[in-house]
């Protein structure tokens, strides 16, 4: 995460109205004790669905 960059903890982003539609994934995907700046968690969104692809 670069350095200025706001962090949030797994909480934080699990109530937030931006992932509403997302909080089983985040659930699964975050560590309770990290934090996370809002580009890694959209990234790490994104790598999960991308692997959901070949599942298919």
């Amino acid at each position: 995460m670069a350095t200025g960059t706001k962090a949030y903890t797994k909480e934080q982003l699990m109530e937030s109205r931006r992932y509403a539609d997302k909080r089983d994934l985040l659930s699964a995907l975050l560590n309770g004790s990290k934090k996370y700046s809002l580009s890694d968690v959209d990234k790490m969104i994104e790598k999960y669905m991308k692997g959901m692809v070949g599942v298919c």
